[in-house]
């Protein structure tokens, strides 16, 4: 936090604190305004997202009563259909390969 140096601590005034948000808008308009910015540092900054991920409830098919057994093998199946969804699969590919 900025302090006024003509203030003790005890007298801070709120409108001479710097808050985080005032820090991050001025350090985004300090990157807007450099200009001399390469191709290759932008290139850098690029991020890659994941892919969107597809959630199925799993309580739809393990409502009722069940035996633990029976429970363990619906966790067991909805875990590999899961992973094959990570992997890119579609349902009907996941049908397929199962």
């Amino acid at each position: 936090p900025r302090v006024n140096s003509s203030l003790s601590s005890d007298e801070l005034l709120l409108e001479d604190l710097e808050t985080e948000g005032e820090r991050q808008l001025k350090s985004l308009l300090h990157q807007q305004l450099d200009t001399s910015v390469s191709i290759e540092q932008c290139k850098s900054k690029r991020r890659c997202f994941a892919p969107a991920s597809f959630y199925k409830p799993f309580g739809e098919e393990a409502a009722g009563a069940l035996t633990l057994s029976q429970f363990q093998a619906l966790q067991e199946s909805n875990k590999e259909t899961s992973s094959l969804r990570e992997l890119g699969l579609s349902d009907s590919e996941i049908l397929l390969w199962k």
